[in-house]
């Protein structure tokens, strides 16, 4: 009985640290500012899939010529994905169909875009989406920038 009760505080311990940790390396992304909830979905179709499957939930933060997402699920405090400005081109943008309703966050947009030839989807807010877009085509000088 005695084991049991260790064992299950253990559990619960860890869990709680799991947590913890996950909002730790959460903060620490955000502490530069120019973060912003934003669901990609990598090599996708050229047309929309509206089935839900392939989203992953992220943060994304603004760094210079380049956007880093990171996975919310993760403890890597790599980002898993660099989308270079001069490489992003927004091909469409859409309300989410179907299944993706499911699958993304509720005032989410989705946009259609390529990067170095990739076919991906972003999905954020509306508000995200304005910085964004401002974000792109405030490229510096002599960069190309294709928004549709």
């Amino acid at each position: 009985m005695l084991l049991a009760l260790l064992v299950s505080g253990l559990v619960v311990a860890l869990v709680v640290i799991g947590l913890f940790v996950f909002g730790l390396r959460r903060r620490l992304i955000q502490r530069s500012g120019g973060t912003f909830d934003c669901s990609l979905r990598w090599d996708v179709a050229a047309e929309p899939d509206v089935s839900g499957k392939g989203w992953v939930y992220g943060v994304a933060r603004y760094s210079a010529d380049r956007i880093e997402w990171f996975r919310v699920f993760s403890y890597s405090h790599r980002p898993r994905r660099l989308l270079e400005r001069a490489s992003i081109e927004v091909i469409a943008r859409r309300a989410p169909e179907g299944e993706e309703e499911l699958a993304l966050l509720s005032d989410a947009v989705v946009l259609g875009c390529t990067h170095q030839g990739t076919h991906l989807e972003l999905a954020m807010s509306e508000d995200a989406l304005t910085g964004f877009l401002a974000w792109l085509e405030a490229a510096p000088p002599g960069q190309r920038v294709n928004v549709a």
